[in-house]
């Protein structure tokens, strides 16, 4: 890699170009030596979201497919941000193609479709950076909490806790996100970022896994080729981790009228954690040796990320993750967030949903889909 590494271009394409693939193309137009040469997408609709996005009088090739866009050689790097229940059959081409590449949560929507998509990276060569799209990790308030973690502020993590409170799901392409079937499962779709967070709170292999959720306000008059939409809104789920400690989830989409969108609480035998997202706040509890006056150390600070260009859907998190990204393709390392990362995350959503249907607790090791899986503690 040249000292000027820096300055090559890379040439990215879009796959879906719907609200999160125009979000992707804002992104990279923020990066230096970034460009959005092609889009694909069959809706031409959304292919001229994406014209929009790049500018009217900004080249850029449409193609209907994957396989369209990735034969036109236009590309360096892919963004796949086509809906859930198309990813398999997506990146099976995009993979094998050698292009980089940066996947939209979640993995895919069945957890036979996220093994066989690890199974097929495995095969891969090294230089080919693949990388998951869990783009939580890189708020800044939820950075500086696992800087916190890792310096020992917690000591031993015992219990993670996150709360989101939030809209419905928002209208997409031809109401698709309106169906587990399509989507994975409200768990899986919109919790596999939640899940992710704990597993790096923690440090720890998920084991076990119990949920309790329902439809209860939103979308239940909503029929769509005569099939009634029937996506979760509610629920609260447990994980427990291989090293004792323990995740609660509780999650409400008809709770937009809340101050904070999500509340991610880290607590310890040192110490406690909060980071309130929409307020970019965290909160850092020591505890002391005085626990009958209650008298505890807690500071609170604003934290933001100066380096942030772009700050779109997810308070500049986005950004961030694509500066990574596309550092990884200039320097040669291998992706930070890999589709390990998102097997897992997704993995847990899947545990939730089947512990929703038999209304029983779900062992980790009763997904055979998992069998070989490493997991680094």
């Amino acid at each position: 890699m040249s000292s000027k590494a820096s300055d090559t271009l890379i040439r990215y394409g879009v796959v879906g170009t719907g609200m999160m693939g125009v979000e992707h193309i804002q992104n990279i137009l923020a990066l230096d030596n970034c460009v959005v040469t092609a889009v694909a997408d069959p809706h031409p609709e959304s292919l001229d979201w994406a014209q929009s996005a790049v500018g009217e009088d900004t080249p850029l090739e449409k193609f209907a497919t994957v396989e369209e866009l990735i034969a036109s050689g236009l590309c360096d790097a892919l963004v796949i941000a086509s809906p859930n229940f198309t990813h398999h059959d997506v990146l099976v081409p995009a993979i094998e193609s050698g292009l980089h590449l940066l996947i939209e949560k979640p993995l895919c929507t069945t957890l036979d479709d996220c093994r066989a998509i690890t199974d097929l990276v495995a095969t891969r060569p090294a230089e080919q950076v693949i990388w998951m799209g869990l783009e939580y990790r890189y708020m800044p308030p939820l950075q500086r909490l696992m800087a916190e973690i890792e310096a020992g502020t917690t000591g031993a993590v015992k219990m993670v806790a996150i709360r989101e409170h939030r809209f419905p799901f928002l209208v997409k392409v031809d109401n698709w996100n309106r169906f587990t079937k399509n989507t994975g499962g409200t768990l899986v779709e919109k919790c596999c970022h939640f899940f992710d967070l704990m597993i790096q709170a923690t440090r720890s292999r998920p084991v076990r896994v119990m949920a309790s959720g329902s439809q209860d306000v939103n979308h239940l008059d909503e029929v769509y080729d005569g099939e009634r939409s029937d996506i979760l809104d509610n629920a609260y789920v447990i994980v427990e981790f291989a090293n004792g400690s323990r995740g609660m989830l509780d999650l409400c989409m008809f709770a937009e009228a809340s101050k904070n969108e999500r509340e991610i609480v880290v607590v310890g035998d040192k110490g406690k954690l909060e980071a309130l997202d929409t307020e970019s706040l965290v909160r850092v509890g020591k505890r002391t040796d005085d626990i009958v006056s209650g008298i505890n150390v807690v500071t609170e600070e604003t934290v933001t990320d100066t380096n942030i260009k772009h700050q779109g859907l997810h308070h500049g998190a986005s950004y961030l993750e694509h500066v990574d990204f596309a550092d990884a393709i200039r320097s040669g390392r291998p992706a930070d967030v890999t589709v390990i990362d998102g097997l897992w995350s997704a993995a847990v959503g899947f545990a939730a949903h089947r512990s929703l249907e038999t209304g029983l607790p779900v062992l980790i090791d009763d997904l055979p889909q998992l069998a070989g899986i490493p997991f680094a503690e």
